[in-house]
């Protein structure tokens, strides 16, 4: 039986590269990432490499270059990414990229009409995150109904969905159900502000969580952090 086809964000993330091997037990995966301007590209490497290891029948990478808004700690190299514990916890942190995921999404609704898949994946999450509004369920839900307003498919009686199956994980059960799956997690790349060859930071938010999610995992961490 010839399975469906389905796009997949893939960052080159630890979250992203897990929902890739995820999908791929029900659907035929097209990876789609994105080269926007972000501080890092090392996430990029990761991107293709974890494309290419785990088989996806196509994988594109898209220009968008958000660098001219700014914004973001992410994309203006005038703002700096905080240490995880200079962040306050209540607010929505410097490394929020406004309206990324909307802008993704679309990207991804806008190849999903055109190979005739149903179903899009985005690794977001809610519980081990750093707060960023376009990752919560309310968000997700309003999306999907906009994709099925929106586009021919919706229109005609096809309808998309949007699958989060790491909305409700912690980052230890991302990481299990990933080990699992033999996700090549040495390969990915999640530091907000990794070297060109992909070595972390190891103080930023996002190395914070990933490396408490091995910890709570059982896991072996792999990943390569910049020397001090």
């Amino acid at each position: 039986m010839t399975q469906a086809n389905a796009v997949v964000l893939l960052s080159g993330g630890l979250d992203s590269s897990t929902v890739l091997a995820m999908a791929q037990q029900n659907f035929n995966c097209y990876a789609l990432s994105f080269h926007y301007g972000q501080r890092s590209h090392a996430e990029l490497t990761a991107a293709k490499r974890v494309a290419d290891v785990l088989q996806v029948a196509e994988h594109r990478v898209m220009r968008i270059d958000l660098g001219q808004f700014g914004g973001s700690a992410l994309t203006d190299t005038d703002i700096a990414v905080p240490d995880a514990h200079d962040s306050d916890s209540d607010d929505i942190p410097v490394t929020y990229v406004p309206a990324r995921n909307t802008i993704f999404l679309s990207m991804a609704l806008a190849w999903a009409e055109v190979i005739e898949a149903r179903d899009i994946f985005i690794g977001v999450n809610a519980v081990d995150y750093s707060g960023y509004p376009d990752c919560r369920p309310e968000y997700i839900a309003a999306f999907e109904t906009m994709a099925n307003l929106a586009t021919r498919a919706g229109v005609e009686g096809h309808p998309l969905r949007i699958h989060t199956p790491l909305i409700d994980l912690s980052k230890g059960d991302i990481i299990a159900a990933g080990t699992a799956l033999a996700v090549p997690y040495q390969l990915t790349v999640s530091c907000y502000q990794a070297t060109d060859d992909g070595e972390a930071c190891g103080r930023c938010d996002s190395c914070e969580i990933r490396r408490a999610g091995f910890k709570a995992a059982g896991t072996a961490d792999l990943t390569r952090y910049a020397k001090a």
